[in-house]
């Protein structure tokens, strides 16, 4: 083994010692010299004769109590025919030391992930490259190179067509009674030209697979095909008294080709829900450079520019609006069909369309970090992720075309031994090759993903990963949370009642004092409340503790203050009587001193309108709703009344709501937890399916199974809709791709179809497969059409 140095970007290191010991567990390997840094968290490692592999290197890591991180990306690969080419690709790539691949056929995508030290992005390509194919990164000279090849494929398929003229002649001929209308030669040099030249990508696609240890469907033409071709040339070239098949072998190419176009346009359709949500983003921007507005590409702003968007004009990147107010339709983004107001501020979304009004604002994110980009990324992971319900169909395809090859020369074996005719044998045998598809079982799941997907992204409804919308169709139970998911997540104050010495004012600027750094809904509205009445809030406090579910506490001198639940008052030993006439679903604060109850502060969310309809609906399709809140069983209760929930569990800590979760799954159900994406995470994670409601937010998109965009709880019911429609597809695709090859290869064994009928049956199967995928661009969201 020669000298190898791998350059490692170690994850999980804490102090300069957790480098020292990791460096002493690589030094005590045979053949390795390590020196690890902290500073870069990095290990250079140095391996000679008889060190270990990666994986034993790795592994060793990960039990030293750290990680190697990652990289990922995607790379766009052509030159893929059929299912068998991308699980042979998957498979090589997955071969390859410290790299993890998913290739999708449909999307013609490979989601790679890859660890530095061991290979680099040319290094991918490369491997894909010997293994038959080309590779380059999205959208690099994607279109144009798109363009080129369409044009090239027009242009032979119509030189195919024109070649089979004579073909289609002599049918005709001897469906009348008349033979060689065509002259054989002629018959011969048509059949050789668009055996070798039409053919041309079938022989160097099959070479590529046979090369790299693996069969695809472009074997099996090229067996079928040449065969027919050979035998009928033997047959003119000696003169023998046999018939010949050169219309065989040249129309299943034509048809093959044919197939292969349509199939192409179809799956480019399935792709269009991503590359409309590309597209959405403006090249240009309207840059504000001192008194003057400058154009200019929207790649050339900075963080904290300003920039100008006029009515009509796409924002091109995430800002903060500084001056001026208009309505913007964010339905790219959230599904609403509804324009929003946004005003000074405000945040507004690359992508979004401004409607009525010029705005000033301030860029915040840009690139791959604005909301429309991480939505982009999003979708494009989904795409590219396996449904469990593929797995069946994988394996079959990994060994697909060696069985076809045995039935084949059974079927010429048997037919033979049967009938005494080879020519009738040989016929079958052809048929059985061409006949055979493993192309529509590859497609049947990732086209109707791709679509689904798509379809999703454009309501706002946003799926991590292909499993997370299978199993969503299967919920049985849903858990929400009430604020901010049933409730419009708004809450108001509605009452101020101080019990002791403090009037009325005081009790306020107080509490707004001590919520004054808390980022919750109700902190939000207290210090909100405060600055409405024009409130001076009390002096600094010190040694503030946040306490979940419970409420805050504060030092201000000598003077320990607490705000919050009246339970949490009463266990520290302090006497609150309840209000009298509180309103009905409202959130009591209490604010104490000392041992001092000081008063209560009322607090009142509105419902959402759509909710009752909602959890009627859902109640309806069999899925039990369960409300989740923190709040006491006095507020909680209306507000489900109102919502028609029935099941209700307040005041709960997040880890109450854990062990709610985990209680309703041990009950037997399919649970789905729905809350605002950044509270509630400890639920949102123990649940089969987390749904993050109206947010865009990084930890949303990166952790929940199910993101939201908009606030609206229909878009839950647009969600299960679209998963049990994309499910469907799914299963009809799988039963047709399978039903096809179980009813067809038989039929062509028993010598019932004939090898150009084969090949177009074969060349129309995945075209099939595809626009059945496609009829769910159907699919309406209800709010679009509420």
């Amino acid at each position: 083994m020669s000298v190898s140095t791998l350059d490692l970007e170690i994850t999980g290191m804490s102090c300069a010692a957790c480098a020292a010991r990791l460096e002493k567990q690589f030094n005590r390997q045979a053949g390795v010299t390590a020196s690890v840094n902290f500073a870069s968290s990095r290990a250079v490692v140095t391996r000679g004769e008889g060190a270990p592999d990666f994986p034993t290197l790795e592994n060793l890591v990960e039990k030293t109590g750290f990680g190697i991180a990652r990289s990922e990306i995607v790379l766009a690969i052509s030159g893929m025919t059929c299912a068998a080419c991308s699980a042979r690709l998957e498979k090589l790539l997955n071969r390859l030391p410290g790299v993890s691949a998913t290739v999708n056929l449909a999307s013609e995508r490979a989601h790679i992930r890859y660890v530095d030290g061991l290979i680099d992005e040319q290094g991918l390509i490369a491997a894909v490259a010997r293994a038959g194919f080309g590779a380059s990164a999205p959208q690099q000279g994607r279109v144009g190179a798109q363009d080129d090849a369409s044009h090239r494929v027009y242009i032979d398929l119509v030189l195919t067509a024109l070649l089979c003229l004579p073909f289609i002649v002599e049918m005709i001929g001897m469906a009348f009674g008349f033979h060689h209308v065509v002259p054989l030669w002629m018959q011969a040099l048509c059949a050789t030209v668009v055996q070798f030249y039409s053919a041309r990508v079938f022989y160097r696609s099959a070479w590529h697979a046979l090369r790299t240890g693996g069969a695809n469907m472009n074997v099996l033409v090229c067996l079928g095909t040449s065969i027919a071709y050979g035998f009928s040339l033997a047959v003119t070239l000696f003169g023998l008294d046999l018939p010949v098949y050169f219309e065989a072998s040249a129309f299943v190419i034509l048809l093959v080709s044919l197939g292969r176009l349509m199939e192409e346009r179809a799956r480019h359709r399935a792709a269009s829900g991503l590359e409309a949500l590309l597209n959405l983003k403006p090249e240009i921007a309207n840059r504000i450079e001192g008194e003057s507005v400058v154009s200019r590409p929207v790649s050339a702003l900075r963080i904290d520019d300003l920039f100008l968007v006029r009515p009509g004009d796409a924002i091109p990147v995430d800002g903060v609006v500084e001056e001026g107010e208009s309505e913007i339709n964010e339905s790219m983004l959230t599904g609403e069909a509804s324009p929003v107001l946004r005003k000074a501020g405000d945040r507004i979304f690359a992508g979004t369309l401004n409607t009525t009004g010029a705005l000033r604002a301030r860029a915040v994110s840009l690139g791959s970090d604005t909301a429309l980009a991480r939505i982009v990324a999003l979708v494009s992971r989904a795409q590219g992720s396996k449904a469990p319900i593929q797995r069946l169909a994988d394996q079959v395809s990994a060994i697909f075309v060696p069985c076809i090859v045995l039935i084949a020369v059974a079927t010429f074996l048997i037919g033979w031994a049967i009938k005494g005719d080879a020519s009738w044998a040989l016929v079958s045998a052809i048929s059985v090759l061409v006949i055979a598809c493993p192309c529509s079982l590859g497609l049947a799941t990732p086209t109707a993903l791709m679509v689904g997907t798509g379809k999703a992204a454009s309501a706002g409804i946003l799926f991590r990963n292909a499993e997370a919308l299978e199993r969503l169709h299967r919920l049985t139970a849903l858990a929400l949370d009430k604020t901010g998911t049933i409730t419009l997540g708004q809450p108001r104050v509605v009452s101020v009642t101080p019990h002791a010495e403090l009037d009325r004012r005081a009790l306020l600027a107080l509490a707004a004092s001590l919520e004054m750094n808390s980022e919750h809904p109700l902190a939000k509205a207290i210090v909100g409340k405060a600055h409405e009445e024009e409130v001076s809030l009390e002096a600094q406090f010190e040694g503030f503790r946040a306490l979940p579910g419970k409420g805050i506490e504060a030092r201000s001198g000598d003077l320990l203050y607490r705000l919050g639940t009246r339970d949490y008052l009463t266990e520290n030993g302090i006497a609150c009587a309840p209000l009298s006439d509180a309103e009905e679903g409202a959130t009591e604060i209490w604010v104490a001193r000392q041992g001092q109850c000081l008063g209560i502060i009322t607090l009142a969310d509105a419902l959402r309108p759509e909710a009752p309809a909602v959890v009627r609906t859902l109640e309806a399709l069999g899925i039990s709703t369960t409300m989740l809140t923190g709040d006491t069983a006095q507020s909680a209760a209306p507000v489900a009344r109102h919502a028609g929930i029935t099941r209700v569990q307040a005041a709960l800590r997040p880890e109450g709501k854990v062990a709610a979760i985990e209680a309703l799954r041990g009950s037997g159900f399919v649970v789905g937890m729905a809350g605002d994406g950044i509270n509630d995470a400890p639920a949102l994670a123990a649940a089969d399916i987390s749904i993050a409601i109206g947010s865009g937010s990084a930890a949303a998109l990166e952790t929940a199974d199910l993101v939201l965009m908009s606030s609206d709880l229909r878009a839950i019911l647009d969600a299960l809709s679209l998963s049990k429609a994309t499910v469907s597809k799914i299963r009809q695709n799988l039963v047709f791709a399978f039903g096809y090859n179980l009813a067809a290869i038989p039929l062509a064994s028993c010598g019932l179809l004939n090898p150009a009928l084969a090949g177009g049956a074969m060349a129309l199967s995945s075209v099939s497969v595809v626009s059945n995928s496609l009829l769910l661009n159907r699919w309406r969201s209800e709010r679009a059409i509420g």
